[in-house]
């Protein structure tokens, strides 16, 4: 097999077989196929597309292509959750203590944050003390011990992906649906769960801005999963705004808190509600979603949640306290607020823009070795739809450097648009596919 031919066969439109795929994706990873034939590949991929049945094969060669975690030590039905990303997307802080309270066990990989947000690992290390770096051993004994775990991501999981996602980003080959959904799923499949529920943001602050593209990728990533054996779902979420009203990491996890202790922002609650009734139907927990709702609403309610989420943080050296004391979490040195220009209705906010003042302020990393400020960040205080007064705060800044604040402040300012009329409402959930 020659990966000339590969190419050759890819370019004039024929389809790949399994072995053809499995043969360049084995020796691009063992450093046996120069970068110029796969990005040669890529691009007949990117113009050619790729069947149902060559996604497939990818996926699960790329899943191969490295360490697979092994999780039939947990006991009962392991389920994964997985978003797209956004802005204020702090879900899988909440969402994994209200579904392990259920029973569900979350055995969860995640990874730090690359552009405007942190990652969820970036967002826990707000808590003192708290790690990550996790043995397998450990991982799964935590789980059966509390119900909840979560570990960085290993340098071997798919190492495939990450080898061909690095040749997409500078071969203008990412934006193909094949590809993406193959390298979200590789990872997912790796990562050794039963079930997965995929959360897929669209609007300004999403990866796809149209709906219509959210969803091609969502019943794609359906469908490699399912062909995969795996229970798969997908919910089709908004992300042309924050989610609810915090964004930057010690301030994302406080609010975490407030939902999990019964005070959470309506979206956001909505969404965690939605997504963990997934999970606790394709894990069986619930055989109906009305009956799924009613349990996640119980343990906010009752507060074990919110011991459950104490619980995991103390196990991973977090300092447990910070949980029911929140003031405890990083704080910033400059707070204040930034103020309406004029009176009416917040009829849009530029939800990338944003995110990139949470980069600002030093919230988020432009470089993979940037350090992080936990502290900083905003908290808006009118989101679309409300009115505000001139003068009345639009957000709250949290900075420690002015001259951070201040370019921060004149950004989300540009992002804000305030009119004389109310603007429709758009619907948080868009579809449920699976």
């Amino acid at each position: 097999m020659r990966m000339y031919d590969i190419i050759l066969k890819k370019r004039n439109g024929g389809e790949l077989s399994k072995e053809e795929i499995n043969f360049f994706v084995e020796g691009y990873t063992r450093g046996e196929i120069p970068d110029y034939q796969v990005s040669a590949l890529m691009m007949a991929i990117y113009f050619r597309k790729m069947t149902k049945g060559e996604t497939l094969a990818l996926t699960m060669a790329m899943a191969g292509s490295g360490e697979q975690l092994d999780l039939s030590m947990i006991q009962g039905v392991k389920v994964d959750k997985h978003s797209t990303g956004g802005v204020g997307d702090k879900t899988s802080l909440a969402l994994a203590p209200m579904v392990a309270a259920c029973g569900i066990p979350v055995a969860k990989m995640s990874g730090r944050g690359l552009g405007h947000t942190g990652g969820t690992i970036d967002k826990l290390e707000s808590f003192l003390g708290f790690t990550t770096g996790l043995t397998s051993d450990k991982f799964i004994d935590n789980v059966n011990r509390i119900g909840i775990a979560i570990m960085g991501q290993t340098a071997d999981l798919a190492p495939a992906d990450k080898k061909l996602y690095a040749l997409r980003d500078v071969t203008a080959t990412v934006d193909n649906m094949s590809l993406i959904a193959s390298s979200i799923m590789s990872k997912k499949l790796a990562a050794g769960a039963d079930a997965i529920v995929l959360d897929v943001k669209t609007g300004s602050g999403a990866f796809m801005k149209r709906e219509q593209d959210a969803r091609a990728l969502a019943e794609e990533m359906v469908e490699i999963g399912r062909n995969a054996g795996r229970k798969t779902v997908a919910v089709i979420s908004d992300m042309d705004q924050p989610l609810g009203y915090a964004v930057g990491n010690a301030l994302e996890v406080k609010e975490a808190i407030d939902t999990l202790s019964g005070k959470g922002p309506e979206d956001f609650v909505e969404l965690c509600i939605t997504l963990g009734s997934q999970m606790l139907l394709v894990g069986g927990k619930a055989s109906l979603e009305a009956e799924a709702r009613e349990m996640l609403r119980g343990v906010i309610a009752d507060g074990s949640a919110l011991r459950k989420f104490a619980e995991f943080v103390e196990a991973q050296g977090g300092d447990k306290e910070a949980v029911y004391r929140p003031e405890r979490l990083p704080k910033a040195q400059i707070v204040r607020a930034i103020s309406a220009p004029r009176s009416g209705y917040v009829s849009r906010i530029v939800c990338d823009e944003v995110g990139l003042c949470s980069l600002i302020l030093g919230g988020g990393r432009e470089r993979k070795d940037s350090a992080i400020d936990l502290a900083v960040g905003l908290v808006l205080c009118r989101k679309v739809g409300d009115y505000v007064k001139e003068g009345e705060p639009l957000a709250i800044l949290h900075a420690n450097e002015e001259k951070r604040a201040l370019e921060a402040e004149e950004r989300y300012l540009s992002a804000c648009t305030i009119t004389e009329t109310i603007p429709k409402p758009k619907p948080l959930i868009k579809t449920i596919i699976g």
